[in-house]
């Protein structure tokens, strides 16, 4: 039996600034933060280092005039983190971008993979 192909996708990034975009990475870690309800957790899930994580963070936070993502401070409660209205609004946005590329360039795309050459 033969393992199906994997078919092509395309990896949308936008680019925002001379030093500035956002791109699949980024965009996992907002819907981990999302999910977990925390920035080091959800770098965690996408073997990122909690460094690299808040780094991120910090980056995304400074490329829109609003904060995406708002931390809050450990404690008894344990702290935490959560998207603001425009950082799920940042998200929402992204993820329909890539919907957009993917329908747009579905024929390209099934052609570029009967293209592929098989990997063993």
């Amino acid at each position: 039996m033969s393992a199906a192909k994997p078919r092509p996708i395309p990896r949308l990034r936008i680019v925002l600034g001379a030093d500035a975009a956002l791109g699949p990475g980024k965009a996992d870690l907002l819907e981990g933060i999302v999910e977990t309800g925390s920035i080091s957790a959800a770098g965690r899930r996408l073997k990122m280092s909690y460094r690299r994580a808040w780094s991120l963070v910090d980056e995304l936070n400074n490329l829109f005039a609003e904060p995406l993502v708002v931390a809050e401070k450990g404690g008894s409660r344990g702290g935490g983190a959560h998207l603001t209205e425009t950082g799920e609004a940042v998200l929402a946005t992204y993820r329909r971008m890539e919907e957009i590329a993917r329908a747009g360039m579905r024929k390209e795309l099934d052609a570029l993979g009967k293209l592929a050459a098989r990997r063993r």
